[in-house]
């Protein structure tokens, strides 16, 4: 097996001409930029597959003559044996879950005798949080799936940057793709369960006394946010206690707009708090240290993603941990079923991985609130 954390080398593959000279051997990504159409069009064509017009047909294969272009003959034969070879793409590995994503596809693929290819797109690095309204970004997706692809794999996995409606997985794509942490539509979907992650962080802090939990949301645009708040909402409805949309306050995920939430509820007299991830609830802790807050007693904080910091904050942070492993390693058993049994409609699209609550010293079990 072989992994690389960096984007993998492309391989120019020449022939040589009569006289000598070199020239640039034509590719199918070629002939579909020529004649205007999509990578997969030319490529259905030329291996006599039906679905293009007569048109687009003769255009293909007169532009293909034009350029000519010359099969790899090679590599279509290794197409057509099992290599037990699949293809791992993601949007950035420094996002600090897509490590974990990454070693579940791998450890189900050791299990199965399968090689990973990994291909880093680096897009958060290179262009921030924003990085999905970046102009390239759709062509820069479809030109890595067709790169991958021509490394002989037999099918795909998306690992996103982070849950969110994905438009950059090809349509038309002749091998098997899989989503990890993101939704396609037509294809299987590997994701969190921030429902139920929600849940059980408000029901614990119910449980233990509480009747009024402000939340620290993240930016209410977001797929989580979106999730979180239903899960909050679920366990509210279920031990009978009233929805209060004036103790929810919205952050942006970091750790400042955790301090800026948490100044605004206290003053509203909330003493316990949902922070939907563990670096706001890292900013509620430093609000309650700045004035002279007691974690535990004074405040009670159930923190979100059991990331690295919740290990480290004192009083220990009771948190959800996102079933990132599971994810991966599930995404990898979905692919490699398709590839071995080939492609089926009777299996669930979205599969949904269920969150654990690891247990810190952050709550207070009296219920107390500010008076």
């Amino acid at each position: 097996m072989f992994l690389k954390s960096q984007r993998i080398v492309k391989i120019s593959f020449r022939k040589f001409g009569v006289s000598g000279g070199r020239s640039k051997m034509v590719k199918i990504q070629d002939i579909a930029k020529a004649c205007n159409v999509s990578i997969a069009t030319v490529s259905n064509i030329l291996n006599g597959k039906k679905g293009a017009s007569e048109e687009t047909r003769k255009l293909v294969l007169s532009m293909a003559s034009k350029m000519n272009y010359r099969p790899n003959r090679v590599a279509k034969n290794l197409k057509q044996q099992t290599n037990k070879t699949i293809g791992v793409i993601t949007e950035d590995l420094t996002i600090f879950f897509t490590p974990e994503i990454v070693d579940g596809i791998n450890e189900y693929c050791e299990e199965k005798n399968y090689q990973l290819i990994l291909n880093n797109l680096r897009i958060y690095k290179k262009f921030g949080p924003n990085y999905y309204t970046y102009e390239g970004y759709y062509k820069q997706v479809e030109e890595e799936f067709w790169e991958t692809l021509s490394m002989q794999v037999e099918g795909i996995i998306y690992v996103g940057g982070h849950e969110r409606n994905l438009y950059c997985i090809p349509n038309e794509f002749p091998k098997p793709i899989v989503v990890a942490y993101g939704f396609a539509n037509n294809k299987v979907n590997i994701v969190i369960n921030d429902r139920h992650g929600a849940h059980l962080a408000t029901k614990y802090l119910i449980d233990a006394g509480h009747d009024k939990i402000g939340v620290i949301s993240g930016e209410f645009s977001s797929y989580h946010t979106q999730s979180r708040l239903l899960g909050y909402q679920q366990a509210l409805f279920e031990a009978g206690i009233a929805f209060d949309n004036s103790i929810i306050e919205i952050g942006n995920w970091e750790r400042d707009s955790g301090y800026i939430a948490m100044e605004k509820l206290h003053q509203k007299g909330i003493s316990s708090i949902f922070c939907m991830n563990d670096m706001m609830a890292a900013g509620a802790y430093d609000y309650c240290s700045d004035h002279g807050l007691l974690i535990g007693k004074d405040i009670s904080i159930v923190g979100f993603d059991n990331r690295e910091i919740s290990m480290v904050l004192r009083p220990a942070l009771t948190t959800i941990e996102l079933p990132l492993h599971k994810i991966g390693y599930v995404a990898a058993e979905r692919l490699i079923e398709q590839i071995e049994d080939g492609l089926t409609e009777k299996e669930d699209l979205i599969h949904f991985a269920d969150c654990k609550l690891i247990e810190g010293e952050s709550v207070d079990f009296q219920g107390t609130q500010f008076k």
